[in-house]
């Protein structure tokens, strides 16, 4: 869809539209609420601001739907299918860098007590893996900024991608 077609649906479609994007009902309600856009460039700045900040129940709310890095999204959902998409650029990988991904993810669970998000784009396995290391020293509170920032890098990607 281009912008012009987003601008121009009704509110449920819009809404239903930007849901993949990131399942937190505050943000896309801003968005949507938003429209018309001039540009594309400006959704993605009112995407980026409505992100900012999120509370930690929308950051839990959107954790939900994410299947662990490394880990196929299971399921039909618009969701799935761009999680699957975002992944699929981490090829093959080595099976090393992937056994020790696959520990890096449940010793980040263990110690977070949710699965470890990253923006998967752009990035290598063992770019994910090394961040992952990186971010187990992390305070919660360090980490609960982190992962809110990695929603809405992963946010704003998948509506650049919706709307090209």
């Amino acid at each position: 869809m281009d912008l012009t077609e987003f601008n121009s649906l009704d509110r449920e479609a819009a809404l239903a539209a930007v849901r993949p994007a990131l399942d937190v009902q505050r943000w896309i309600e801003e968005l949507v609420s938003g429209r018309p856009y001039g540009s594309t460039e400006a959704v993605l700045d009112a995407a980026r601001s409505a992100a900012n900040p999120f509370t930690d129940a929308e950051v839990a709310q959107a954790l939900s739907h994410h299947p662990m890095i490394g880990q196929r999204a299971q399921g039909d959902s618009a969701e799935a299918s761009l999680s699957r998409n975002e992944q699929a650029g981490l090829g093959g990988g080595d099976d090393a860098v992937k056994a020790e991904l696959a520990q890096a993810n449940l010793d980040y669970q263990d110690t977070f007590g949710h699965v470890f998000l990253i923006r998967a784009a752009g990035r290598s396995l063992p770019e994910i893996l090394s961040e992952a290391r990186r971010r187990m020293t992390h305070s919660p509170e360090d980490e609960r900024r982190e992962v809110a920032d990695q929603l809405r890098q992963i946010a704003v990607l998948r509506i650049e991608g919706m709307l090209s």
